[in-house]
C-alpha cells in the first residue's frame, strides 16, 4: 500500500481490492472511537492505475473514476503514443475558475492604475501559480488559464474609456500581456525523475 497525506487530506492506494475495503471498514470504525467521521462527499473506494485501467480497457468497462487532491484532478490516460499508462494531474476546473473570478475582481478595481504596474502584479500572479501548477501532462490547462487572464485584462482596459474600446484589439493585448508574462512551460520533473534524483544524491 502507498499513503499520500497532505494536512487532513489523504489518499491510500492498494494493490488488491479487498484490502483497500477492509481499510476503509477499519478507518470508519477508528474514527468512531473518537466520535469522527470520514467526510461524506470526499470519501471514494475506486478502481485507479496502470493495472485498473488496463483491466477496464480489456473488459470493455471504460475509463477509471478520477479524483481530485491538492487541487489537481487524477485520471489515468497514455502517452501520446497510446503504448503506455501516464498518470494525468490536471488543474481542477473549480480551483481554476475560483482564482479567475479573484483576479477579476482585481483587475476591475486597478482598472486606472497604470498598465505596467497592473502588468506587473499580474506576472506576480501568474508566476505563483505556475510554481504550483506547472506540471508535466497539464500544459493546456496552464494555456487555458493564461489565455483566461489575457481576456479579463482586455476586458478592464477596454473599460477604462470609449478610446480605449475602440483601440485595444486581441493582437495589441497579446503583446502589452508578453512584454510582462513569458509564455507558460512545464516547470516541473516527473515524480519518477524527481525522486530518482534524490535518492541518487543521497547515496552520495
Amino acid at each position: 500500500m502507498i499513503v499520500v497525506r497532505y494536512a487532513d487530506d489523504f489518499v491510500i492506494g492498494f494493490e488488491h481490492e479487498a484490502d483497500a475495503r477492509a481499510c476503509l471498514e477499519a478507518l470508519h470504525q477508528r474514527l468512531g472511537e473518537f466520535g469522527l467521521n470520514l467526510h461524506p462527499k470526499k470519501t471514494r473506494l475506486i478502481e485507479f492505475g496502470r493495472g485498473s485501467a488496463a483491466r477496464r480497457e480489456r473488459e470493455g468497462r471504460g475509463k477509471c473514476e478520477t479524483f481530485d487532491f491538492l487541487g489537481f484532478t487524477h485520471a489515468c490516460g497514455k502517452t501520446w503514443r497510446g503504448k503506455r499508462f501516464k498518470l494525468l494531474r490536471i488543474t481542477m476546473a473549480k480551483r481554476m475558475t475560483r482564482t479567475l473570478a479573484a483576479i477579476k475582481e482585481q483587475l476591475r478595481r486597478r482598472r486606472h492604475h497604470k498598465l505596467g504596474q497592473t502588468g506587473r502584479w499580474l506576472w506576480s500572479v501568474v508566476r505563483g501559480w505556475r510554481q504550483y501548477y506547472a506540471v508535466p501532462g497539464n500544459y493546456d490547462r496552464l494555456k487555458q488559464f493564461d489565455d483566461e487572464v489575457q481576456r479579463l485584462w482586455l476586458r478592464q482596459i477596454r473599460r477604462r474609456s470609449q478610446r480605449g474600446r475602440r483601440g485595444w484589439t486581441w493582437d495589441r493585448l497579446s503583446r502589452l500581456y508578453n512584454a510582462y508574462i513569458p509564455k507558460p512551460k512545464i516547470l516541473h520533473l516527473y515524480p519518477n525523475v524527481r525522486h530518482h534524483a534524490r535518492l541518487r544524491a543521497g547515496a552520495v
